[in-house]
């Protein structure tokens, strides 16, 4: 018995660490895209190609969805679109404008790991289960602390000379919020398959973000390299696709609170595949940022007191 718990554990592990190497390199990906294409073109394609390779597998799992106008499935559907909003469309946008020439892919990875210091007010406000003690508020404000570290002063500089450096880490700032006010609603979200439920909100933020690419960036002739282009598809196939299922077996296995240790790894890969496949030079106190705002994340999520429990009874 013993042996297959043991199994099941590194099975659960291996598919943490498979899905930061996967999330981490989305941010590099992105960078390849948006050299040749427009942001939002890039992250409409995306998520179109995502939808079209998880619904089939949505159906297959758990049959076709309810109708949207139907008592039982408006209230699924009304949350599937703000899902699409919150965790797909809106941060998809932001991240490939931040990354289109104004900040680093490495970069923009670090910022993502302040969602889960970003969902801790969220969820104490909507969330009954989800209280804000004192550890979580110190969390908060030393992964804060990281954040101002990370962001300095310096990008206020060329701001009124029409930089836009500081705008771009907004944004990314904006992308986090966006996945923590996401996680907040889906887990206050009508019962249903997950697979169903992430399927509806990628067809929903398609059908969203797909008439404004179309709009204002004429998506259509832009030069569809094929780097640009194996770039977008890998995007939707693995990230957005392949990466929810992995997402919800991690979590049907060991459940959210062992999920949430994938904030750890994303910004370190993002972080590690733009520096040796994009050639990025980090700013000289991102590491220290990066450094303080994983503090601040393991000290909210009680990490530490976790270690100290676990290293006794070892």
């Amino acid at each position: 018995m013993q042996a297959h718990i043991r199994r099941v554990d590194w099975l659960s592990w291996a598919l943490l660490a498979l899905l930061g190497v996967i999330w981490g390199g989305s941010f590099t990906l992105t960078t390849v895209a948006v050299r040749d294409l427009p942001p939002i073109s890039v992250a409409a394609a995306r998520l179109i190609i995502g939808a079209v390779v998880l619904t089939p597998l949505a159906f297959w799992a758990a049959g076709p969805p309810p109708q949207p106008f139907a008592r039982t499935g408006k209230r699924l559907w009304l949350f599937a679109l703000g899902s699409a909003v919150l965790s797909n469309a809106l941060p998809f946008t932001l991240l490939s404008w931040a990354q289109k020439g104004h900040i680093d892919s490495s970069l923009a990875a670090i910022f993502m790991a302040t969602t889960p210091l970003i969902t801790l007010p969220i969820a104490a406000r909507f969330v009954a289960s989800e209280r804000l003690s004192g550890v979580k508020a110190a969390g908060f404000l030393i992964g804060l602390f990281g954040v101002a570290l990370l962001i300095g002063l310096d990008v206020l500089e060329g701001l009124g000379a029409g930089g836009f450096a500081l705008l771009a880490q907004l944004a990314c700032l904006g992308a986090a919020a966006c996945y923590a006010s996401g996680s907040v609603l889906a887990k206050r979200a009508p019962a249903a398959h997950p697979l169903t439920f992430g399927a509806l909100a990628l067809i929903c933020a398609a059908t969203l973000l797909t008439p404004i690419a179309l709009m204002f960036e004429a998506p259509l002739s832009a030069p569809w390299t094929w780097r640009a282009a194996l770039a977008v598809i890998w995007l939707g196939v693995v990230p957005t696709a392949l990466a929810m299922f992995l997402l919800l077996t991690v979590i049907r296995r060991r459940g959210p609170t062992f999920f949430v240790l994938v904030n750890y790894q994303v910004p370190v890969w993002g972080m590690v595949f733009g520096v040796v496949f994009l050639g990025e030079t980090l700013p000289a106190e991102a590491p220290a940022a990066l450094a303080i705002i994983l503090i601040g994340v393991a000290v909210s999520q009680g990490a530490l007191g976790a270690l100290a429990k676990w290293t006794r009874s070892g």
